[in-house]
């Protein structure tokens, strides 16, 4: 059995833990929340400031690789609503917080949030600004869909205090963009590439994905070298998360026998990510790349990277503020997300109440795990040396660290785990032995994406 058939299991991505499924809800309140807010605010808001993620949730066309949570309209005048509602949120938050905010990060996901006009994304921002202010080194980055990324979009946003802009890609084939329904040209990414560059934007990123439909290795590797020639500072890498049963008809548009699997999929990422290294690419984390220049490489090596529900970030925040539709937020102690259906998410701001529908209250089990799976997603090592960092159960993990040792995946010394670069691929199963929850309550249906 070749290790990607003994290895490719369904698996988290890790951007938290516990991972959602796992929350405890029944033991969470909004109350609550805004206790365990409070709590990380002051700290984090003196010493570091806070990170706002905000959801756009519009696109005007349906691509049917998405697990994000969108609403597909060509209604543009749902957008002045929208961004009303989100700074109603963020007014709330701010009524609460017993300082003004000092925003470090700013993230627009989505949807696509180039779908909002400039004049819309203006108010969103000044607006985020009436009761709060900028830290210190502060950063804002923003997703594209080059189809609509017009060059009043970035000027605007630049103009705003945004250095970051990532754009989607996903594959330059027309085969596959045509199954995934997705339709881009490499004349349109060029542009708005070199529009960001022009308009002096510091960091251009663009995101790819291995494990489409009908995805061959010449589509990744025609892909990854018109990437190439336009050198994006930072680089996604993604596997395709295919969970239809999670989101319906979004993933329905192609048969699962039309997917790259096992083997042929580890291909198409291990000989992507060769030409990648070739042309001046570092690995970071998981499935990202970035110059050797560029400040998330800096992050990688001074082991300072972070990772939360936007991804990796060079720069950590103890309180991250998630606002809009499906929003989740992060105190370091809880996690509160917002309620899934604008419908539901406009009720509740208009009984002037926050957005919250579930959430989870993290336990010192858990934020000692949490650490564990944090260091091995962006250092690719951790230790239980440390009596902070050392728990009962990990005696009952070694068994299966140990044959991940022996499957030349890991090295464990001096009550150390260090990935090795044959394991790298396999990040995700090594945290899997780490979630305590995941192991004492395994699901009895598919929850997750393959690992592989």
């Amino acid at each position: 059995m070749s290790l990607i058939q003994k290895y490719n299991v369904p698996g988290p991505r890790y951007t938290s833990y516990p991972t959602v499924p796992y929350w405890e809800e029944d033991f969470f309140s909004v109350d609550q929340w805004k206790k365990a807010l409070k709590e990380s605010f002051i700290h984090s808001n003196t010493t570091e400031g806070i990170s706002l993620y905000i959801h756009l949730p519009f696109c005007e066309s349906l691509c049917t690789f998405c697990g994000c949570n969108k609403r597909i309209t060509k209604r543009h005048e749902v957008e002045h609503p929208y961004i009303k509602a989100v700074l109603k949120e963020w007014e709330l938050y701010c009524e609460l917080l017993p300082q003004r905010p000092q925003i470090k990060e700013i993230h627009l996901g989505g949807g696509t949030p180039t779908f909002f006009s400039p004049e819309n994304l203006t108010l969103l921002i000044e607006g985020l600004f009436i009761n709060a202010d900028k830290a210190e080194n502060y950063e804002f980055s923003f997703e594209g869909h080059p189809n609509n990324t017009t060059y009043t979009h970035l000027q605007t946003l630049y103009d705003l205090g945004f250095r970051r802009v990532s754009f989607g890609v996903q594959d330059y084939a027309e085969k596959v963009q045509n199954a995934i329904h997705r339709k881009q040209s490499f004349h349109n990414v060029a542009k708005v590439t070199f529009w960001a560059r022009e308009i002096g934007y510091t960091s251009v990123g663009h995101d790819l994905i291995f494990g489409l439909p009908f995805q061959t290795l010449d589509n990744v590797l025609d892909t990854i070298s018109k990437t190439n020639s336009l050198q994006p500072d930072r680089l996604a890498f993604y596997s395709y998360a295919h969970v239809p049963w999670i989101k319906g008809n979004g993933q329905r548009g192609f048969n699962d026998e039309d997917l790259p699997k096992d083997d042929l999929k580890r291909e198409l990422y291990e000989k992507g990510k060769l030409e990648l290294l070739n042309r001046n690419y570092v690995e970071i984390g998981m499935d990202h790349f970035a110059l050797k220049n560029d400040s998330m490489t800096t992050a990688f090596q001074n082991g300072t990277l972070h990772r939360n529900f936007m991804g990796y970030t060079a720069s950590k925040t103890e309180v991250m503020i998630g606002l809009g539709v499906s929003s989740i937020s992060d105190s370091w102690n809880a996690f509160a997300q917002n309620e899934k259906t604008i419908e539901a998410y406009y009720e509740k701001l208009d009984k002037d109440e926050l957005p919250v529908f579930r959430g989870h209250l993290l336990n010192q089990e858990d934020l000692i795990i949490r650490k564990h799976i944090l260091n091995l997603m962006c250092q690719f090592q951790t230790s239980w040396e440390n009596k902070k960092a050392y728990f009962p159960e990990i005696e009952q993990i070694l068994p299966q660290l140990n044959e991940m040792e022996n499957d030349g995946l890991l090295e464990i010394k001096n009550q150390t785990i260090i990935v090795t670069e044959k394991g790298k691929p396999f990040v995700r199963n090594i945290c899997m032995a780490f979630d305590l929850r995941l192991n004492r309550k395994a699901p009895q249906t598919q929850l997750f994406s393959m690992t592989i």
